[in-house]
């Protein structure tokens, strides 16, 4: 097993958040702003990772989070805002730096109110698979 692509993935995933038109204008962090930050943003997350070597190359499955965070009222907003992270990610050709993306994928999602009730989160797991 390596954690070699770890840093890669994580790169390569925020520059794409960060270049999707349907996010302009929205913060792309990996760890929370100081304080209540005002609006809405998107945090990238923890991990976990797993081998996926075979006898003729390296790899690992990498489950990582990225978190949409919102003071809008409502849902809808954070929603929109998770699903065009989703597209983003989803099957993305991701080019990284150490290691080869040979997919990416959605696996699950979780909304919630935070704050009593003042902001939304809704955390979102992709999977990614990388040969080394």
């Amino acid at each position: 097993m390596s954690y070699q692509a770890a840093a890669a993935l994580q790169a390569a995933v925020f520059a794409r958040l960060a270049g999707f038109p349907a996010l302009a204008g929205v913060s792309i962090v990996d760890a929370m702003p100081p304080g209540t930050a005002p609006g809405s943003y998107v945090l990238i997350g923890p991990e976990q990772v797993v081998d996926q070597a075979d006898k003729t190359s390296g790899g690992a499955e990498h489950r990582f989070e990225v978190a949409v965070i919102s003071d809008a009222s409502g849902f809808v907003s954070a929603k929109t805002l998770a699903g065009a992270v989703s597209e983003a990610l989803v099957d993305a050709g991701l080019t990284l730096a150490t290691g080869t993306l040979v997919s990416i994928g959605f696996l699950r999602a979780t909304a919630r109110r935070l704050d009593g009730g003042a902001l939304r989160r809704i955390d979102m797991t992709f999977r990614a698979r990388i040969e080394l």
